[in-house]
């Protein structure tokens, strides 16, 4: 019984092992409804408009009640949060709209974008609206263009471009 559990320990920490180091070599695991499910690859690219990027959340009101609720993961960005994944669908000089309605980059409602009033736990969601807010300088608008319950820019607003980690790609996924 004791070479068994030896062994399950061994290899155990050779999983955890060979997954640190493909981790440190670029690969991502999404588990979130933002996008599907699976492995991403981190590709060497300049982020810009259009890319699904990886990003560190700003330590602030609107990420820690997402961390105390479990929409977001902790993890090793500055105050202990975990990378978020979204594209970034808007850049300086858009203008963008966040309404009951919805979300409108340059005047064109996006599709999924509604902001819910309550998660599933009936919880209060942040409450963010603005009208015609021209994006100014290196701030981004980094929203899920897959899903409409995804924790994105509906509630947390712009962010600046110094957040973004990584441009991924898709590996593996559902």
């Amino acid at each position: 019984m004791k070479a068994v559990t030896k062994w399950f320990a061994i290899i155990g920490i050779s999983l955890f092992v060979l997954f640190v180091l493909l981790f440190w070599a670029g690969l991502r695991v999404n588990s979130t409804p933002s996008y599907p499910v699976g492995l991403y690859w981190v590709v060497d690219k300049t982020p810009e408009k259009g890319d699904l990027v990886t990003f560190c959340p700003v330590d602030n009101g609107v990420f820690q009640l997402a961390k105390e609720r479990f929409y977001i993961t902790a993890g090793y960005c500055d105050g202990g949060y975990g990378e978020l994944m979204k594209r970034i669908l808007a850049a300086k000089g858009d203008v963008i709209s966040i309404t009951d309605q919805g979300v409108e980059i340059n005047g064109v409602l996006l599709p999924v974008s509604k902001p819910f009033l309550a998660d599933s736990d009936g919880r209060t969601m942040p409450y963010l609206r603005m009208v015609n807010y021209q994006l100014q300088g290196d701030e981004i608008l980094l929203m899920s263009d897959y899903s409409g319950v995804s924790f994105d820019a509906r509630y947390y607003g712009a962010l600046s471009m110094k957040q973004v980690r990584h441009v991924v790609k898709p590996l593996l996924t559902q």
